[in-house]
């Protein structure tokens, strides 16, 4: 939901313990981000809440505007750029509609689904390789998601299907964020999808614009201030420690959103979700983990 910082320059990863208490400050920020917009905002529209997060959010943009302007971006990386701005203003879009429709530990559960898509779409667009523990690991994702789902044990809202979504076109957002990444520094790319989303969500905030409360501002300030904090919590997670570490502690999100939403909001503690969103875990958490050792191989091999 957040940009993602730029990585500090740290000692190589071998602080296990720091990495793991990064990344649970991730989790615990994630949690709150979502949290607020279930409390703040559910009178305004979905596209209105999320432009107003990216308009107050645009105060972390400026450590970026330096290497912005020396980036000396090309016409095909602009294009790349407003294609990534596209997929993830509809993605944000969407998650904002689905948290003001469903539970917290549901848009928790359903996000983890992102990670998965993301591996499909290196393997169809990107050329990489799909080995068969990869595609189990897949299969067993989807699965888990029908068990969230339940089609046909009952009904499937309007916020679930735009989870769904929310996962799909983020994961587009990131693999052009993958393929960028290796052309112009983290600065540029965060700070170009804050500008592009910004400018995307404007005409749908415009079209159902209805003029906020003071107290739905600050509201919307605290998401951008946890979405920024979380995401610079998980780079630091990264710095630090390798994924087999921090990969697996991404699972307590949903625990967190479970008591949150059970403790804030009253929404029943459903143990289809939390099966299905173990699930979806541990498939995630494998794809990572397994690629992680993949490249240290090549690595190694080089």
């Amino acid at each position: 939901m957040a940009e993602i910082s730029a990585p500090p320059a740290t000692p190589p990863r071998n602080r296990p313990v720091a990495g793991a208490l990064w990344m649970l400050a991730t989790g615990l920020s994630f949690v709150l981000v979502t949290a607020i917009v279930k409390h703040g905002a559910q009178d305004l529209p979905a596209a209105e809440s999320a432009f107003l997060r990216y308009v107050l959010g645009l105060v972390f943009l400026i450590p970026m505007i330096g290497p912005m302007r020396r980036a000396r971006l090309t016409p095909r990386q602009y294009r790349l750029f407003a294609l990534r701005g596209a997929t993830h203003t509809i993605g944000v879009i969407l998650w904002f509609y689905a948290m003001t429709r469903i539970t917290i530990a549901e848009v928790t559960a359903m996000n983890y689904m992102t990670p998965i898509y993301i591996t499909l779409g290196a393997a169809l667009f990107l050329g990489e390789r799909l080995a068969s523990r990869r595609i189990v690991a897949i299969l067993v994702a989807f699965l888990g998601a029908l068990v969230i789902l339940r089609p046909g044990l009952r009904e499937i809202s309007d916020g679930h299907v735009a989870m769904i979504g929310t996962a799909v076109f983020f994961a587009v957002s990131y693999l052009t964020a993958k393929r960028m990444a290796d052309e112009v520094s983290a600065l540029v790319v965060v700070g170009m999808l804050s500008i592009t989303v910004t400018i995307g969500l404007a005409p749908f905030a415009f079209a159902v614009w209805r003029t906020p409360t003071a107290e739905e501002l600050f509201w919307m300030f605290l998401v951008a201030v946890f979405a920024t904090i979380g995401h610079y919590t998980m780079t630091r997670a990264f710095a630090a420690a390798p994924v087999t570490v921090t990969q697996p502690i991404t699972f307590l999100q949903l625990v967190w959103s479970v008591l949150l939403g059970a403790l804030l909001f009253g929404e029943p503690a459903d143990i289809w979700v939390v099966a299905g969103g173990t699930v979806i875990v541990a498939s995630a958490t494998f794809i990572t983990i397994r690629e992680a050792m993949l490249k240290r191989r090549a690595i190694a091999r080089a």
